[in-house]
């Protein structure tokens, strides 16, 4: 019978555990380890890795990024190593908050790195499509 109830954290996760709230296999987490240098657990003395709530949260959040919005695992390390990460929204509100003055006053600046970015991005779905 198992004693834990949901909801109580703990200072260290094994491996299985951290599987089993991630719902990923254990070798996939190790995988990860040698792909994102953030998440490096550290070992017990048994040489056992002890995951903590931060090492979940960032596998939680590659999990995302691969899964979900399809990065590749070179695309992932990119968005989580990235200091200021480009949201979803951020261009949307960007664009929406952009007034003409704010343009000519050294903001366009910050309008061409957005746009570089897109385009970057377009092209890379393009290149995608092209496979």
């Amino acid at each position: 019978m198992n004693h834990e109830q949901p909801g109580i954290k703990k200072l260290y996760y094994s491996i299985g555990e951290v599987s089993k709230i991630t719902g990923l296999k254990p070798y996939v987490l190790r995988y990860w380890e040698t792909e994102f240098k953030q998440l490096n657990p550290p070992k017990n003395r048994a040489g056992n890795r002890t995951y903590r709530q931060k090492d979940i949260d960032l596998i939680l959040q590659i999990k995302d990024l691969l899964y979900n919005k399809k990065y590749t695992i070179e695309g992932a390390r990119n968005r989580i190593q990235s200091k200021t990460p480009v949201q979803d929204q951020d261009m949307e509100t960007v664009a929406k908050k952009a007034e003409p003055s704010e343009i000519q006053d050294g903001h366009s600046d910050r309008f061409r790195q957005i746009l570089q970015k897109v385009k970057q991005e377009l092209q890379s779905i393009l290149d995608i499509i092209d496979e």
